[in-house]
């Protein structure tokens, strides 16, 4: 009795997880819910909001970089 409920114990801790993986990684599963769940969290952005987002993302692009040479410029008039 006690080798058979070890063996059954065993099996029951292996086959447990690689079941639930095996379900988890199936192609249906993960265009059913992973990816109809990220677009409806993310909808697809339009061209206006994608664009406005561009323009903010080099404006602030470009202020760090104006403020990054600014301290370079004073860094190097205080070391002559």
């Amino acid at each position: 009795m006690g080798v058979n409920l070890e063996v059954f114990r065993m099996l029951l801790y292996l086959s447990f997880p690689v079941t639930v993986f095996w379900i988890s990684n199936q192609a249906e599963y993960f265009e059913e819910y992973v990816v109809k769940r990220k677009r409806e969290i993310y909808p697809p952005d339009e061209k206006m909001q994608r664009k406005e987002l561009e323009d903010f993302k080099q404006r602030m692009r470009d202020r760090k970089e104006q403020r990054l040479l600014k301290q370079v410029g004073l860094a190097e008039a205080q070391k002559e």
